[in-house]
Protein backbone atom coordinates (compact mmCIF):
# COMPACT_ATOMS: atom_id res chain seq x y z
CA UNK A 1 0.00 0.00 0.00
CA UNK A 2 1.34 3.45 -0.91
CA UNK A 3 1.75 6.32 1.53
CA UNK A 4 -0.96 8.93 2.02
CA UNK A 5 1.49 11.36 0.45
CA UNK A 6 0.10 14.81 1.25
CA UNK A 7 -0.85 13.88 4.81
CA UNK A 8 2.63 12.47 5.45
CA UNK A 9 4.25 15.69 4.20
CA UNK A 10 2.00 17.79 6.42
CA UNK A 11 2.70 15.60 9.43
CA UNK A 12 6.46 15.84 8.94
CA UNK A 13 6.11 19.63 8.90
CA UNK A 14 4.59 19.39 12.39
CA UNK A 15 7.00 16.77 13.75
CA UNK A 16 8.88 18.28 16.70
CA UNK A 17 11.73 15.82 16.16
CA UNK A 18 12.32 16.92 12.57
CA UNK A 19 15.80 18.32 11.98
CA UNK A 20 16.60 21.45 9.99
CA UNK A 21 17.59 19.28 7.05
CA UNK A 22 14.17 17.62 7.04
CA UNK A 23 12.36 20.93 7.30
CA UNK A 24 14.46 22.43 4.51
CA UNK A 25 13.55 19.54 2.24
CA UNK A 26 9.90 20.30 2.91
CA UNK A 27 10.45 23.70 1.28
CA UNK A 28 11.04 22.03 -2.07
CA UNK A 29 8.26 22.46 -4.67
CA UNK A 30 7.65 18.71 -4.52
CA UNK A 31 6.58 19.08 -0.86
CA UNK A 32 4.16 21.97 -1.44
CA UNK A 33 1.43 20.23 0.57
CA UNK A 34 3.52 20.83 3.71
CA UNK A 35 4.03 24.55 3.25
CA UNK A 36 1.09 25.95 5.20
CA UNK A 37 1.83 23.68 8.17
CA UNK A 38 5.55 24.42 8.16
CA UNK A 39 5.21 28.16 7.67
CA UNK A 40 2.82 28.57 10.60
CA UNK A 41 4.96 26.52 12.94
CA UNK A 42 6.55 28.28 15.92
CA UNK A 43 10.16 28.00 17.00
CA UNK A 44 11.65 27.28 13.57
CA UNK A 45 15.47 26.97 13.46
CA UNK A 46 17.35 30.04 12.21
CA UNK A 47 18.56 28.37 9.02
CA UNK A 48 14.98 27.40 8.13
CA UNK A 49 13.80 30.98 8.73
CA UNK A 50 16.62 32.20 6.49
CA UNK A 51 15.43 29.85 3.77
CA UNK A 52 11.82 30.98 4.18
CA UNK A 53 12.41 34.71 3.89
CA UNK A 54 14.61 34.22 0.80
CA UNK A 55 12.53 31.48 -0.84
CA UNK A 56 12.16 31.80 -4.60
CA UNK A 57 8.39 31.23 -4.42
CA UNK A 58 6.61 34.39 -3.24
CA UNK A 59 3.73 32.29 -1.85
CA UNK A 60 6.08 30.77 0.72
CA UNK A 61 7.22 34.22 1.79
CA UNK A 62 3.63 35.49 1.77
CA UNK A 63 2.33 32.76 4.07
CA UNK A 64 5.28 33.26 6.42
CA UNK A 65 4.54 37.01 6.50
CA UNK A 66 1.17 36.16 8.06
CA UNK A 67 2.37 33.29 10.24
CA UNK A 68 0.89 33.34 13.73
CA UNK A 69 3.73 31.13 14.97
CA UNK A 70 6.67 33.15 13.63
CA UNK A 71 8.52 35.71 15.70
CA UNK A 72 7.58 39.28 14.68
CA UNK A 73 11.24 40.14 14.11
CA UNK A 74 11.51 37.25 11.61
CA UNK A 75 8.35 38.32 9.77
CA UNK A 76 9.65 41.90 9.71
CA UNK A 77 12.53 40.82 7.47
CA UNK A 78 10.02 40.77 4.62
CA UNK A 79 9.25 44.50 4.84
CA UNK A 80 11.23 45.21 1.66
CA UNK A 81 10.23 42.06 -0.20
CA UNK A 82 10.27 42.58 -3.99
CA UNK A 83 6.81 41.00 -4.33
CA UNK A 84 3.97 43.42 -3.50
CA UNK A 85 1.68 40.61 -2.35
CA UNK A 86 4.17 39.58 0.32
CA UNK A 87 4.34 43.14 1.65
CA UNK A 88 0.55 43.25 1.73
CA UNK A 89 0.40 40.03 3.76
CA UNK A 90 2.97 41.41 6.21
CA UNK A 91 1.03 44.66 6.56
CA UNK A 92 -2.23 42.82 7.22
CA UNK A 93 -0.70 40.49 9.82
CA UNK A 94 -1.88 37.18 11.34
CA UNK A 95 -5.44 36.64 12.57
CA UNK A 96 -5.32 33.61 14.91
CA UNK A 97 -8.43 32.40 16.70
CA UNK A 98 -8.72 33.19 20.41
CA UNK A 99 -5.28 34.79 20.57
CA UNK A 100 -3.83 38.25 20.28
CA UNK A 101 -0.90 38.78 17.97
CA UNK A 102 2.43 40.19 19.09
CA UNK A 103 3.02 43.35 17.02
CA UNK A 104 5.83 43.90 14.56
CA UNK A 105 8.78 46.06 15.65
CA UNK A 106 8.03 49.80 15.73
CA UNK A 107 10.50 50.52 12.94
CA UNK A 108 8.72 48.01 10.71
CA UNK A 109 5.39 49.77 11.18
CA UNK A 110 7.14 53.06 10.41
CA UNK A 111 8.35 51.58 7.12
CA UNK A 112 4.96 50.12 6.24
CA UNK A 113 3.09 53.34 7.03
CA UNK A 114 5.51 55.35 4.88
CA UNK A 115 5.57 52.84 2.02
CA UNK A 116 5.18 54.31 -1.50
CA UNK A 117 2.42 51.78 -2.14
CA UNK A 118 -0.88 53.25 -0.90
CA UNK A 119 -2.50 49.84 -0.33
CA UNK A 120 0.41 48.65 1.83
CA UNK A 121 0.04 51.77 3.97
CA UNK A 122 -3.69 51.24 4.34
CA UNK A 123 -3.37 47.53 5.14
CA UNK A 124 -0.83 48.30 7.87
CA UNK A 125 -3.00 51.05 9.36
CA UNK A 126 -6.07 48.78 9.39
CA UNK A 127 -4.24 45.73 10.77
CA UNK A 128 -5.74 44.26 13.94
CA UNK A 129 -2.25 43.90 15.43
CA UNK A 130 -0.93 47.46 15.02
CA UNK A 131 -0.67 49.07 18.50
CA UNK A 132 -2.81 52.13 19.25
CA UNK A 133 0.29 54.07 20.26
CA UNK A 134 1.69 53.64 16.73
CA UNK A 135 -1.57 54.90 15.25
CA UNK A 136 -1.69 57.85 17.65
CA UNK A 137 1.79 58.92 16.54
CA UNK A 138 0.56 59.16 12.94
CA UNK A 139 -2.33 61.59 13.41
CA UNK A 140 -0.72 64.02 10.99
CA UNK A 141 -0.05 61.44 8.27
CA UNK A 142 -0.46 62.57 4.65
CA UNK A 143 -2.61 59.53 3.75
CA UNK A 144 -6.27 60.04 4.73
CA UNK A 145 -6.70 56.25 5.11
CA UNK A 146 -4.03 56.27 7.80
CA UNK A 147 -5.63 59.28 9.52
CA UNK A 148 -8.95 57.44 9.41
CA UNK A 149 -7.35 54.44 11.14
CA UNK A 150 -5.79 56.78 13.70
CA UNK A 151 -9.31 57.52 14.97
CA UNK A 152 -9.35 54.00 16.47
CA UNK A 153 -6.80 55.30 19.01
CA UNK A 154 -9.11 58.21 19.93
CA UNK A 155 -8.65 57.90 23.68
CA UNK A 156 -4.87 58.38 23.32
CA UNK A 157 -5.20 61.56 21.27
CA UNK A 158 -4.98 65.11 22.61
CA UNK A 159 -7.99 67.46 22.33
CA UNK A 160 -6.33 69.53 19.58
CA UNK A 161 -5.79 66.33 17.56
CA UNK A 162 -9.49 65.46 18.06
CA UNK A 163 -10.43 68.86 16.69
CA UNK A 164 -8.13 68.49 13.70
CA UNK A 165 -9.53 65.07 12.78
CA UNK A 166 -13.11 66.29 13.15
CA UNK A 167 -12.29 69.11 10.72
CA UNK A 168 -10.16 66.97 8.41
CA UNK A 169 -10.39 67.83 4.69
CA UNK A 170 -11.24 64.19 3.94
CA UNK A 171 -14.90 63.22 4.52
CA UNK A 172 -13.98 59.63 5.50
CA UNK A 173 -11.67 60.87 8.24
CA UNK A 174 -14.33 63.27 9.53
CA UNK A 175 -16.88 60.45 9.69
CA UNK A 176 -14.46 58.18 11.55
CA UNK A 177 -13.62 60.97 13.99
CA UNK A 178 -17.29 61.79 14.58
CA UNK A 179 -17.96 58.10 15.20
CA UNK A 180 -15.45 58.15 18.05
CA UNK A 181 -16.39 61.60 19.34
CA UNK A 182 -20.08 60.72 19.69
CA UNK A 183 -19.22 58.38 22.55
CA UNK A 184 -18.69 61.42 24.79
CA UNK A 185 -20.26 64.32 22.86
CA UNK A 186 -23.93 64.07 21.89
CA UNK A 187 -23.53 66.89 19.37
CA UNK A 188 -22.14 64.35 16.90
CA UNK A 189 -24.61 61.52 17.50
CA UNK A 190 -27.44 62.46 15.12
CA UNK A 191 -24.96 63.12 12.33
CA UNK A 192 -23.31 59.73 12.85
CA UNK A 193 -26.63 57.88 12.98
CA UNK A 194 -27.76 59.55 9.77
CA UNK A 195 -24.73 58.37 7.83
CA UNK A 196 -23.84 55.03 9.39
CA UNK A 197 -24.28 51.73 7.56
CA UNK A 198 -26.77 49.22 8.98
CA UNK A 199 -24.03 46.79 10.14
CA UNK A 200 -22.36 49.60 12.16
CA UNK A 201 -25.58 51.07 13.54
CA UNK A 202 -25.77 48.73 16.52
CA UNK A 203 -22.37 49.81 17.83
CA UNK A 204 -23.37 53.47 17.65
CA UNK A 205 -26.66 52.88 19.45
CA UNK A 206 -24.85 50.97 22.21
CA UNK A 207 -22.03 53.47 22.74
CA UNK A 208 -22.99 56.99 21.63
CA UNK A 209 -24.10 59.68 24.05
CA UNK A 210 -27.72 60.19 23.06
CA UNK A 211 -29.69 63.45 23.05
CA UNK A 212 -32.94 62.90 24.96
CA UNK A 213 -35.08 63.61 21.89
CA UNK A 214 -33.11 61.11 19.79
CA UNK A 215 -33.45 58.37 22.42
CA UNK A 216 -37.21 58.89 22.69
CA UNK A 217 -37.63 58.88 18.91
CA UNK A 218 -35.70 55.61 18.57
CA UNK A 219 -37.69 53.94 21.36
CA UNK A 220 -40.94 54.88 19.64
CA UNK A 221 -39.89 53.18 16.39
CA UNK A 222 -41.05 49.60 15.99
CA UNK A 223 -37.55 48.17 15.61
CA UNK A 224 -36.58 45.62 18.30
CA UNK A 225 -33.04 45.48 16.88
CA UNK A 226 -32.55 49.16 17.68
CA UNK A 227 -34.22 48.88 21.07
CA UNK A 228 -31.99 45.99 22.06
CA UNK A 229 -28.91 48.05 21.20
CA UNK A 230 -30.27 51.07 23.03
CA UNK A 231 -30.87 48.93 26.11
CA UNK A 232 -27.09 48.70 26.57
CA UNK A 233 -26.40 52.41 26.09
CA UNK A 234 -24.87 53.88 29.27
CA UNK A 235 -26.25 57.38 28.60
CA UNK A 236 -29.89 56.28 28.44
CA UNK A 237 -31.97 58.15 31.09
CA UNK A 238 -33.38 55.97 33.93
CA UNK A 239 -37.01 56.44 32.89
CA UNK A 240 -36.26 55.17 29.38
CA UNK A 241 -34.33 52.25 30.84
CA UNK A 242 -37.42 51.42 32.88
CA UNK A 243 -39.53 51.45 29.71
CA UNK A 244 -37.21 48.98 28.01
CA UNK A 245 -37.18 46.74 31.10
CA UNK A 246 -40.80 45.82 30.29
CA UNK A 247 -40.37 45.70 26.51
CA UNK A 248 -42.41 42.98 24.76
CA UNK A 249 -39.22 41.58 23.17
CA UNK A 250 -37.28 39.20 25.43
CA UNK A 251 -33.88 40.10 23.95
CA UNK A 252 -34.48 43.76 24.76
CA UNK A 253 -35.36 42.97 28.37
CA UNK A 254 -32.31 40.71 28.65
CA UNK A 255 -30.06 43.52 27.39
CA UNK A 256 -31.50 45.86 30.04
CA UNK A 257 -30.90 43.25 32.74
CA UNK A 258 -27.15 43.35 32.04
CA UNK A 259 -26.71 47.11 32.50
CA UNK A 260 -23.88 48.04 34.90
CA UNK A 261 -25.83 50.38 37.20
CA UNK A 262 -28.49 47.82 38.19
CA UNK A 263 -28.48 46.10 41.55
CA UNK A 264 -28.99 42.36 41.84
CA UNK A 265 -32.54 42.99 43.01
CA UNK A 266 -33.28 45.20 40.00
CA UNK A 267 -31.88 42.56 37.62
CA UNK A 268 -34.01 39.87 39.25
CA UNK A 269 -37.13 41.99 38.79
CA UNK A 270 -36.74 41.89 34.99
CA UNK A 271 -38.32 39.02 33.06
CA UNK A 272 -35.34 37.50 31.24
CA UNK A 273 -33.46 34.22 30.99
CA UNK A 274 -30.03 33.10 29.82
CA UNK A 275 -29.72 29.50 28.67
CA UNK A 276 -26.54 27.60 27.88
CA UNK A 277 -27.39 27.49 24.18
CA UNK A 278 -27.70 31.30 23.99
CA UNK A 279 -24.87 32.89 22.03
CA UNK A 280 -24.16 36.22 23.71
CA UNK A 281 -21.43 38.76 23.09
CA UNK A 282 -19.06 39.85 25.82
CA UNK A 283 -20.23 42.76 27.97
CA UNK A 284 -17.73 45.51 27.27
CA UNK A 285 -18.27 47.26 30.58
CA UNK A 286 -17.33 44.07 32.46
CA UNK A 287 -14.16 43.56 30.42
CA UNK A 288 -13.18 47.18 31.10
CA UNK A 289 -13.21 46.67 34.87
CA UNK A 290 -9.99 46.58 36.84
CA UNK A 291 -9.00 43.05 37.77
CA UNK A 292 -8.79 43.93 41.47
CA UNK A 293 -12.05 45.89 41.58
CA UNK A 294 -15.04 45.15 43.77
CA UNK A 295 -17.18 45.61 40.65
CA UNK A 296 -15.52 42.63 38.91
CA UNK A 297 -16.02 40.56 42.05
CA UNK A 298 -19.70 41.52 42.04
CA UNK A 299 -19.98 40.33 38.41
CA UNK A 300 -18.33 37.00 39.22
CA UNK A 301 -20.75 36.52 42.12
CA UNK A 302 -23.82 37.79 40.27
CA UNK A 303 -26.94 35.68 39.78
CA UNK A 304 -26.89 36.89 36.16
CA UNK A 305 -25.18 34.28 33.93
CA UNK A 306 -24.23 36.88 31.30
CA UNK A 307 -22.18 38.83 33.83
CA UNK A 308 -20.50 35.66 35.05
CA UNK A 309 -19.77 34.53 31.48
CA UNK A 310 -18.02 37.79 30.71
CA UNK A 311 -16.14 37.80 34.01
CA UNK A 312 -14.85 34.33 33.09
CA UNK A 313 -13.03 35.71 30.04
CA UNK A 314 -11.62 38.79 31.83
CA UNK A 315 -7.86 38.89 31.12
CA UNK A 316 -7.00 39.91 34.69
CA UNK A 317 -9.41 37.70 36.61
CA UNK A 318 -7.95 37.07 40.10
CA UNK A 319 -7.09 33.49 41.03
CA UNK A 320 -9.84 33.18 43.64
CA UNK A 321 -12.48 34.23 41.08
CA UNK A 322 -11.07 31.75 38.56
CA UNK A 323 -11.57 29.10 41.24
CA UNK A 324 -15.07 30.36 41.99
CA UNK A 325 -16.28 30.41 38.37
CA UNK A 326 -14.65 27.05 37.66
CA UNK A 327 -17.41 25.58 39.79
CA UNK A 328 -20.22 27.60 38.21
CA UNK A 329 -23.58 25.93 37.65
CA UNK A 330 -23.62 27.00 33.98
CA UNK A 331 -21.55 24.94 31.60
CA UNK A 332 -20.69 27.95 29.39
CA UNK A 333 -19.13 29.80 32.35
CA UNK A 334 -16.96 26.78 33.18
CA UNK A 335 -16.07 26.37 29.50
CA UNK A 336 -14.93 29.99 29.25
CA UNK A 337 -12.74 29.53 32.32
CA UNK A 338 -11.08 26.61 30.55
CA UNK A 339 -10.75 28.44 27.24
CA UNK A 340 -9.59 31.84 28.48
CA UNK A 341 -7.86 31.36 31.82
CA UNK A 342 -4.36 29.83 31.51
CA UNK A 343 -4.45 28.80 35.19
CA UNK A 344 -7.83 27.06 35.02
CA UNK A 345 -8.01 24.42 37.78
CA UNK A 346 -7.12 20.89 36.76
CA UNK A 347 -10.42 19.43 37.93
CA UNK A 348 -12.56 21.76 35.78
CA UNK A 349 -10.37 21.05 32.74
CA UNK A 350 -10.95 17.33 33.15
CA UNK A 351 -14.66 17.82 33.84
CA UNK A 352 -15.06 19.91 30.69
CA UNK A 353 -13.21 17.45 28.49
CA UNK A 354 -15.39 14.65 29.85
CA UNK A 355 -18.58 16.63 29.24
CA UNK A 356 -17.75 18.13 25.86
CA UNK A 357 -15.86 17.23 22.68
CA UNK A 358 -15.43 20.64 21.03
CA UNK A 359 -12.18 21.45 19.30
CA UNK A 360 -10.88 23.66 22.14
CA UNK A 361 -10.59 20.55 24.30
CA UNK A 362 -7.33 19.85 22.45
CA UNK A 363 -5.95 23.12 23.83
CA UNK A 364 -7.10 22.10 27.31
CA UNK A 365 -5.33 18.76 27.03
CA UNK A 366 -2.08 20.58 26.25
CA UNK A 367 -2.18 22.77 29.37
CA UNK A 368 0.54 21.74 31.84
CA UNK A 369 -1.92 21.43 34.75
CA UNK A 370 -4.27 19.06 32.92
CA UNK A 371 -4.48 15.88 35.07
CA UNK A 372 -3.14 13.27 32.67
CA UNK A 373 -2.07 10.70 35.20
CA UNK A 374 -4.75 8.08 35.66
CA UNK A 375 -6.51 8.66 32.33
CA UNK A 376 -5.59 5.12 31.29
CA UNK A 377 -8.57 4.05 33.42
CA UNK A 378 -10.72 5.03 30.44
CA UNK A 379 -8.98 2.62 28.04
CA UNK A 380 -11.93 0.21 28.14
CA UNK A 381 -14.71 2.76 28.54
CA UNK A 382 -17.71 2.22 26.24
CA UNK A 383 -17.57 5.86 25.10
CA UNK A 384 -14.84 6.47 22.48
CA UNK A 385 -14.62 10.12 23.59
CA UNK A 386 -13.29 8.81 26.90
CA UNK A 387 -11.17 5.98 25.49
CA UNK A 388 -9.20 8.53 23.47
CA UNK A 389 -8.19 10.23 26.74
CA UNK A 390 -6.25 7.15 27.83
CA UNK A 391 -3.61 8.02 25.23
CA UNK A 392 -2.75 11.18 27.18
CA UNK A 393 -1.81 9.27 30.33
CA UNK A 394 2.01 9.32 30.64
CA UNK A 395 1.79 6.01 32.52
CA UNK A 396 -0.22 4.19 29.84
CA UNK A 397 1.79 1.18 28.71
CA UNK A 398 2.95 0.58 25.12
CA UNK A 399 0.64 -2.45 25.12
CA UNK A 400 -2.36 -0.28 25.97
CA UNK A 401 -1.44 2.26 23.26
CA UNK A 402 -1.01 -0.51 20.69
CA UNK A 403 -4.39 -2.00 21.62
CA UNK A 404 -6.09 1.38 21.39
CA UNK A 405 -4.50 1.87 17.97
CA UNK A 406 -6.77 -0.97 16.79
CA UNK A 407 -9.88 0.45 18.43
CA UNK A 408 -13.18 0.17 16.58
CA UNK A 409 -13.39 3.98 16.65
CA UNK A 410 -11.32 5.74 14.00
CA UNK A 411 -11.20 8.72 16.34
CA UNK A 412 -9.41 6.70 19.02
CA UNK A 413 -7.02 5.15 16.50
CA UNK A 414 -6.11 8.58 15.23
CA UNK A 415 -5.28 9.74 18.77
CA UNK A 416 -2.68 6.97 19.13
CA UNK A 417 -0.94 7.56 15.80
CA UNK A 418 1.26 10.38 17.13
CA UNK A 419 2.13 8.61 20.39
CA UNK A 420 5.86 7.73 20.61
CA UNK A 421 4.99 4.59 22.62
CA UNK A 422 3.36 3.10 19.55
CA UNK A 423 5.39 0.23 18.02
CA UNK A 424 7.34 1.23 14.89
CA UNK A 425 5.53 -1.33 12.76
CA UNK A 426 2.16 0.16 13.71
CA UNK A 427 3.38 3.67 12.89
CA UNK A 428 4.36 2.37 9.45
CA UNK A 429 0.84 1.02 8.94
CA UNK A 430 -0.65 4.33 9.93
CA UNK A 431 1.56 6.20 7.44
CA UNK A 432 -0.32 4.42 4.67
CA UNK A 433 -3.77 5.25 5.98
CA UNK A 434 -5.31 8.52 4.78
CA UNK A 435 -7.10 8.94 8.12
CA UNK A 436 -4.01 8.56 10.35
CA UNK A 437 -1.02 9.47 8.13
CA UNK A 438 -0.80 13.07 9.36
CA UNK A 439 -0.58 12.04 13.02
CA UNK A 440 1.81 9.16 12.27
CA UNK A 441 4.18 11.42 10.34
CA UNK A 442 4.18 13.87 13.27
CA UNK A 443 5.13 11.07 15.68
CA UNK A 444 8.42 12.06 17.40
CA UNK A 445 9.41 8.38 17.51
CA UNK A 446 10.28 8.64 13.82
CA UNK A 447 14.03 9.01 13.49
CA UNK A 448 15.52 11.72 11.31
CA UNK A 449 16.94 8.98 9.09
CA UNK A 450 13.46 7.50 8.67
CA UNK A 451 12.04 10.95 7.83
CA UNK A 452 14.65 11.37 5.09
CA UNK A 453 13.82 7.92 3.68
CA UNK A 454 10.15 8.87 3.67
CA UNK A 455 10.94 12.01 1.71
CA UNK A 456 13.05 9.95 -0.70
CA UNK A 457 10.14 7.57 -1.25
CA UNK A 458 7.75 10.47 -1.76
CA UNK A 459 9.96 11.99 -4.44
CA UNK A 460 11.16 15.04 -2.51
CA UNK A 461 14.77 15.80 -3.49
CA UNK A 462 17.43 16.32 -0.85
Amino acid sequence: MTYAREEVLRGLARNEAASSDVLLRLLRPEAKAAWDYLLNRSGLPADVVDALVTHENWRVRGVFAQSSGAAPADRARLVDDPERRVRLELADGPRPYHRTVEPLPDETYARLLSAPDRVVREMAACSSSIPDRILAANAGHDDPWVRKAVCRAWDLLAPDVHAALLADPDAGVRRAAARQACRTDEAHTDEVLAGVERHERRGVLEEARLPRATAERLLDLDDPYDREALAANPSLPPDLVARLATDPEHDVRRAVSARPELTEEQRAAIDYKVESKDSLGRLGWVLALDGDSDALRACANSAHPWLRRTAAVHPALPADLVELLAGDEQFVVRLFICEYQPDAPAEVLLRTVLEWSGYTTYDMLRLPQFPRKGLARYADHPDPARRRLAVHDPDATPEQIERLSRDESDWVCRQTAADPRLPAARIEEFLRDQWTAFQAASNPALTVARMHRLLDELGVPA
